[in-house]
């Protein structure tokens, strides 16, 4: 029984060790793999004529209560509601860009949980989602809503990133890797 138990620590010991820089490379991956696409289609859809002009589309998406309110006239909105747009769409492109290469990945995932969050109450209270199966519910039998469900995985990918950072294959490690060279 001890040759089990031995072997058993030998083997999980091997895995957790691989498991400190292969997580956070396989949490870029998912991420890559499942909401950067997303993400920047999301972006493509809020932008308008120019590098700071956002389309309707961006502020019905993120302002859809106040869009509605001043009957679809964007000139209505104030400068508060051009400057979420605008960061918004570009946070869009920029956080998932920098969380896939690997830089300033804990800020960059953070900044991610916070937009997921912000984009679930969007759709709960400004779009009004509220049917049981978009919506959905933790410690239920569904695992498919889009909002309670999926959304909590997204975070937790992004949570393994802002407590591991990007992993030794990223350009933070080279970043660490060049500083610790460097003279003191």
């Amino acid at each position: 029984m001890n040759v089990l138990i031995s072997l058993h620590n030998m083997v999980f010991d091997l895995v957790e060790r691989a498991g400190s820089w292969l997580l956070p490379m396989f949490a870029r991956f998912t991420f890559a793999a499942v909401l950067l696409v997303y993400y920047w289609n999301s972006g493509l859809t809020k932008l308008g004529d120019g590098i700071f002009s956002p389309s309707i589309g961006a502020y019905s998406q993120i302002f859809p209560k106040q869009l509605e309110a001043v009957g679809y006239d964007v000139s209505q909105l104030g400068l508060f509601h051009w400057a979420v747009v605008v960061a918004g769409t570009y946070a869009e492109f920029l956080l998932p860009l920098l969380i896939v290469i690997g830089l300033a990945t804990r800020l960059a995932a953070l900044g991610m949980i916070g937009f997921v969050v912000l984009q679930s109450l969007t759709d709960v209270y400004g779009h009004g989602v509220t049917d049981a199966k978009t919506l959905g519910a933790w410690f239920d039998r569904a695992s498919d809503s889009a909002i309670m469900d999926q959304r909590l995985l997204w975070v937790f990918v992004l949570s393994v990133l802002v407590i591991k950072g990007a992993g030794a294959f990223s350009v933070d490690a080279i970043l660490r890797r060049r500083q610790a060279t460097l003279p003191a």
